[in-house]
């Protein structure tokens, strides 16, 4: 749970910077975007794992333990996911609103933070909700590298029980349980933030 938590916030807040450079009008900054997001997109996390684990010490001769090199892995790959999620919602407001803002003086920071952002961010909850989803079950790989999670423990009561069976089943099922509450709470999320919507259209 605190990887899940710690990967996500972590791929949120670069992906959204990312999706900045996207949103550009600059080519080389969009060049800069699409080569972010297909090179981390296109190589598994298990390699991406491995390659953080093993290579980085060697590229800038530091001693990485297996928590932070799982999360600096998964988070670079969900960044890039993210960023497409965020620069999707963005695209996804009516150019209208755009101009609208600009012919009341509003600058682009001010139209981006007050106007279209908080659309955008309403539009993507669902697809930011199931990387999330995604980022939970991907935990699971961090594994190989030694970090103590859920599959780790499963593994090494395997070794020690000789009962397979009975403890993989029960970790299927605590992987359900743990997917299904987050789910429950984006769902819930995204009623309470449509009601607000119409809430505020109805004020107004």
């Amino acid at each position: 749970i605190l990887l899940t938590i710690c990967c996500v916030v972590i791929s949120v807040v670069v992906g959204f910077f990312i999706s900045l450079l996207g949103l550009s009008d600059r080519k080389l900054l969009v060049a800069i975007y699409r080569t972010y997001v297909e090179v981390f997109r296109s190589i598994p996390p298990l390699v991406s794992i491995f390659w953080v684990y093993y290579g980085m010490p060697i590229l800038v001769d530091i001693d990485l333990q297996p928590f932070p090199a799982g999360m600096i892995a998964l988070s670079v790959y969900g960044s890039a996911f993210m960023a497409e999620i965020f620069r999707g919602g963005v695209q996804s407001i009516a150019k209208g609103q755009f101009e609208a803002a600009y012919s009341l003086g509003l600058p682009y920071f001010n139209t981006m933070r007050l106007i279209v952002f908080p659309q955008a961010l309403r539009r993507a909850l669902p697809a930011i909700g199931n990387q999330l989803v995604i980022t939970l079950k991907m935990t699971s790989l961090v594994s190989v590298i030694g970090v103590s999670e859920v599959l780790r423990h499963g593994n090494e009561l395997a070794v020690t029980e000789y009962r397979p069976l009975e403890i993989y089943s029960f970790v299927a099922v605590e992987y359900l349980v743990l997917v299904l509450i987050v789910s429950a709470g984006v769902r819930k999320l995204e009623r309470k933030l449509g009601s607000d919507e119409r809430n505020n259209r109805s004020g107004e």
